[in-house]
């Protein structure tokens, strides 16, 4: 066999679907609230992301994208939003390297736009002006953090089981 058709019969074998899209855990609070509405200033918004696999069983995988935003006016917090947006992955037929590759940008990827649906809305149900989370590069992301780990001599991504 020609070493194009092994890569296509190997290509044809690998599959990804997705079973499920949740929120797992999500939560706002205005701790300064209702004094915060009365406050000026320019906002300080701090995003943080955060993201972990979870094998359920084999070739399928739950994915966590954590998005934690806190907006400060000043010293004061006027919210902190946090969204834990899951899903759960079908990914078979991939070595390990493109699996991780997969599981660590392709499905942050996925979930990301429901996530910053879900901190639009709560923010805004908040009481504060609307927020948009911009679009965010998980494929640089997930080279950088490959570069970092070779870097510093660390081994590949190790999934939760």
């Amino acid at each position: 066999m020609s070493d194009t058709a092994a890569n296509g019969q190997a290509a044809a074998q690998a599959q990804l679907s997705v079973q499920k899209i949740y929120i797992k855990d999500s939560s706002f609070e205005a701790p300064a609230a209702p004094h915060i509405f009365q406050e000026q200033g320019q906002p300080q918004i701090q995003l943080q992301l955060g993201q972990q696999v979870n094998a359920l069983a084999q070739d399928v995988y739950e994915l966590v994208l954590s998005v934690t935003v806190t907006c400060k006016l000043g010293e004061k917090i006027a919210y902190l939003c946090e969204v834990q947006q899951a899903g759960i992955f079908g990914v078979a037929g991939f070595d390990d390297a493109n699996r991780d590759a997969v599981l660590g940008s392709y499905c942050p990827n996925v979930l990301f736009p429901y996530a910053r649906q879900a901190i639009s809305d709560m923010v805004q149900n908040g009481g504060f002006p609307p927020f948009f989370l911009q679009p965010i590069n998980f494929d640089a992301l997930y080279a950088e953090a490959m570069s970092r780990r070779a870097s510093e001599g660390g081994e590949a991504p190790v999934l939760n089981a």
